[in-house]
């Protein structure tokens, strides 16, 4: 494996650090995934990797996974001032994946599966996407659909948070909800969460499709006039309320629960 582990070059590294920012990811159809598990879980995944990425000092600490890399994907060494360009961890394990982006999908066209579908409507903040998306694997939401406004699934926060779980997902982004929700409803049961209104969550069948919102802002009325069922979480008194990802991993339970 050490004769693989190669010295970057200048526009190399250039290239890389600049997927810390969303329009280059979009450009260069990259982006970075860091840290043992992720990796550990792109490698499994089978998606296309571009590079892998090592800190100095830390070849024979990843030297197992680093082999694991397909032939023909370059494994490249940088120093410590290199990688702290790039890492977003403040206390950085020293390995990561340049990874290739999945072909956009078609925000117009309806899965094809039975569900559970996962729907989020503009969740901006990239640590909650993350567990979402971790909590949607773990329960068996194999595609979640995000809308416009909301963040970007590769963004190097959601990647670390959803601790590879992403690359488990089908996520199509930048979907119209207002247009696809009156479609989905022909396919699937629709479920939209509320905090002050709708019955209590329950088990589902598997065409069932899940709607939240953002944890600042929820749902508008708009998108729960299309639902065909509202749910809520009943609570103490004293707490306002749950944070999104407490929330949806309540409900993602309920709904996939086995009666």
């Amino acid at each position: 494996m050490r004769n693989r582990v190669e010295t970057p070059s200048k526009p190399q590294l250039k290239r890389w650090k600049k997927l810390t920012m969303e329009k280059y990811r979009r450009r260069e159809g990259l982006f970075l995934a860091e840290g043992k598990r992720v990796v550990g879980e792109l490698l499994r995944s089978n998606r296309p990797l571009d590079a892998l990425l090592v800190c100095e000092g830390k070849t024979d600490q990843w030297e197992a996974l680093l082999s694991a890399a397909p032939t023909g994907v370059g494994i490249y060494r940088l120093s410590a001032h290199q990688w702290e360009g790039m890492s977003q961890d403040a206390s950085p394990e020293g390995v990561m994946a340049v990874a290739a982006m999945q072909p956009p999908s078609d925000p117009s066209c309806l899965p094809d599966e039975r569900g559970p579908l996962l729907l989020l409507y503009r969740v901006g903040d990239p640590n909650n996407l993350g567990a979402l998306l971790r909590t949607a694997d773990w329960f068996g939401f194999r595609t979640v659909l995000l809308s416009a406004g909301s963040c970007e699934a590769t963004n190097p926060k959601v990647v670390r948070t959803s601790m590879g779980s992403l690359f488990h997902l089908t996520v199509v982004e930048e979907v119209d909800f207002e247009r696809i929700l009156p479609e989905l409803r022909g396919c699937f049961h629709l479920v939209g969460s509320e905090v002050t209104e709708g019955g209590l969550p329950h088990p589902c069948e598997a065409g069932t499709a899940l709607l939240m919102g953002s944890e600042s802002h929820g749902l508008p009325s708009s998108l729960l006039a299309l639902t065909d069922e509202r749910w809520r979480i009943p609570g103490g008194k004293g707490v306002e309320s749950l944070s999104l990802p407490q929330a949806a991993a309540i409900l993602m339970y309920e709904c996939t629960r086995k009666t």
